[in-house]
């Protein structure tokens, strides 16, 4: 096993993968070229006193999410699309897009929620069952989201990417040969993954959220939004302690819905998209060596 647990991110016909000091992204242009790009990372956040702390060390996560994760998205697209004579997914259009879908998320499985127990809360005696069953709602909408953007072409070859992205971090913790053929033997599930990571944060949210009880609507909503940096942070931790201690049958069984879960977010891959999975690996296992 690694000793240092690398991950990554499916992109647009492609894969990001992060290691403990530098970033790659390997994307297949239209002519069917593996494009690589690597830059180091903030040494600040990734290598700082808060990446020894825990609990706040789980805030890279959200900084890989919101800005290693778009960026990289970003690139993948111009590098997919280079063919296509004036598309350029970068700049302020390409920020703004980001910024709308985070706008979106958060209405859909933040506000959304809150929303729809409001409707009810009059019916309902317990505050404690109130904050119970919007975080039930949440998680069913999370789950209805990622299975039905799942029936769409475009979002299953992002799904395959993913499924090549556990299979070489798989291949790679087991020591095995970074070839299309020996990595394609592994699964497409992994415990650090970032499906599992979600699913955690909706349960912790459940745990912390439920005790405050259901206060006006803009106070519930500020406290839901401000709590989100701690359940991360604790989410993290326990993502690490889950795949540290997976041997364990008790961590196994409460680890097995997240796997399960990421039945809906990975497909298996195609030979040659192992082949971008392995050459984003390689490129950060070449500039940390």
């Amino acid at each position: 096993m690694a000793e240092f647990s690398y991950g990554g991110q499916a992109i647009i016909e492609g894969v990001m993968m992060r290691g403990s000091k530098s970033v790659a992204i390997a994307v297949r242009d239209p002519s069917g070229q593996i494009v690589v790009q690597r830059e180091p990372l903030n040494a600040f956040i990734y290598q700082g006193p808060i990446s020894k702390i825990p609990v706040l060390r789980g805030l890279t996560s959200l900084w890989d999410a919101l800005v290693l994760g778009i960026r990289a998205l970003m690139r993948s697209a111009d590098v997919a699309l280079g063919e296509e004579e004036g598309v350029e997914f970068s700049g302020p259009v390409a920020w703004g897009t980001m910024a709308l879908s985070l706008a979106l998320g958060a209405g859909l499985f933040f506000l959304l929620p809150m929303f729809l127990v409001s409707l009810v809360d009059q019916y309902i005696s317990s505050s404690l069952a109130s904050s119970a069953i919007e975080g039930v709602i949440r998680i069913l909408l999370f789950i209805g989201y990622i299975a039905a953007i799942g029936l769409m072409p475009d979002i299953r070859r992002v799904f395959a990417y993913h499924g090549a992205e556990h299979k070489t971090i798989n291949a790679y913790e087991d020591g095995a040969t970074l070839e299309p053929a020996t990595v394609a033997k592994y699964s497409t599930a992994h415990t650090r993954c970032g499906t599992g990571f979600l699913l955690i944060v909706l349960v912790i949210y459940i745990l912390i959220t439920a005790p405050m009880g259901r206060p006006p609507l803009l106070i519930r909503l500020a406290s839901r939004l401000i709590t989100i940096p701690i359940v991360a942070g604790i989410s993290y931790e326990l993502m690490k302690f889950g795949a540290r201690h997976y041997d364990n049958p008790l961590v196994k069984a409460l680890v097995a819905p997240g796997l399960a879960l990421q039945r809906l977010t990975t497909r298996e891959p195609d030979e040659s998209m192992l082949e971008v999975a392995i050459a984003s690996l390689q490129s950060v296992l070449a500039a940390e060596e």
